[in-house]
């Protein structure tokens, strides 16, 4: 289709799907960066020291060399959020097609590690494609007529936990999980930290468990919950982890948590469900605005969480 059609074409959509996957695989977010730059600079343990060192020299060598900054190239998988007035050629299954697409050709190109197999007999198709494979989630937004696609490479093995708990334990239910979740995965340096740590709080279960994978993935270092009491408990619990003195891979140290973000969703009143997922230090994403006019914008922050997508009352 010609450009200035109004229709985001196919074409457009794969060539971001591919930039946003190669991106996310090579080069770390500016607020990453930051984040660990920072990290080093409050380290006081001299092994802790070294590693943290060694991370920083590698996503600089990451992006020097175009190869991916970890052996383990994690899950790679899309967010799309996309604009009640934007229109696709093909619809959805040509996105779809089309983010399936780039994940096998960004395998192929970047060398991303094919990691995705079947769960029973092991069988590796070699591309990362296949059955809900890669995972692609959804949100709108009104008043837009752009699509944007975000990619993240995330392992899919530890940090993540589920847990049911009463309204009667409250906060320090949450924070005696936190901690629970940390022992078990940042102790052991099973989750790579130093970590970005999401937390779903409330909903049903999938959501709990969803909010805290897009709350560590999907908000930048340093954001900050609009509502006051959540807020004030992502700043709790970034100070409770560090506490731990857990370290980088659990070797010891003061950074054991680059932060911790939180996302909420009305629940039952008879229970409160808790998500959390780890973020490790292969800190990896990407994200594209595709336009109708065929422009591409490319940025570190994906402005996932809008006022929409958190809304409270029904409009």
């Amino acid at each position: 289709m010609p450009v200035g059609t109004g229709l985001i074409t196919q074409q457009a959509m794969y060539q971001a799907a591919y930039e946003v996957n190669r991106r996310a695989a090579i080069a770390v977010p500016k607020d990453g960066l930051l984040a660990y730059q920072k990290a080093l600079e409050r380290e006081s343990k001299p092994l802790a020291r070294f590693i943290l060192a060694q991370i920083c020299l590698n996503y600089q060598l990451a992006v020097a060399e175009g190869r991916p900054m970890c052996g383990d190239t994690g899950l790679p998988r899309y967010y799309v959020k996309i604009g009640n007035e934007a229109r696709l050629e093909g619809g959805f299954v040509a996105l779809e097609r089309a983010l399936r697409q780039a994940v096998a050709d960004v395998t192929r190109d970047i060398q991303l590690r094919a990691n995705r197999v079947h769960p029973l007999t092991r069988k590796n198709p070699g591309n990362n494609v296949g059955v809900f494979a890669p995972n692609v989630d959804y949100s709108f937004e009104p008043d837009a007529d752009w699509v944007d696609i975000t990619a993240v490479h995330k392992g899919g093995l530890f940090g993540t936990d589920y847990r049911m708990l009463f309204p009667g334990d409250g906060i320090e239910g949450i924070k005696r999980f936190f901690l629970d979740n940390l022992a078990e995965f940042a102790r052991r340096g099973l989750s790579c930290p130093p970590v970005t740590i999401g937390i779903g709080i409330g909903g049903t279960k999938d959501q709990a468990v969803r909010l805290s994978k897009e709350a560590a993935c999907l908000r930048v270092q340093g954001d900050r919950h609009p509502d006051p009491v959540v807020a004030r408990l992502e700043e709790e619990l970034t100070e409770l982890g560090n506490r731990t003195g857990f370290g980088v891979m659990g070797v010891g140290g003061d950074v054991t948590v680059l932060d911790v973000h939180i996302e909420i969703a009305y629940t039952h009143t008879g229970g409160t469900p808790v998500g959390i997922s780890q973020f490790c230090h292969a800190y990896r994403r990407a994200t594209a605005r595709i336009y109708p006019d065929g422009r591409i914008e490319y940025r570190d922050d994906p402005q996932w969480f809008t006022p929409y997508y958190r809304r409270e009352g029904i409009a």
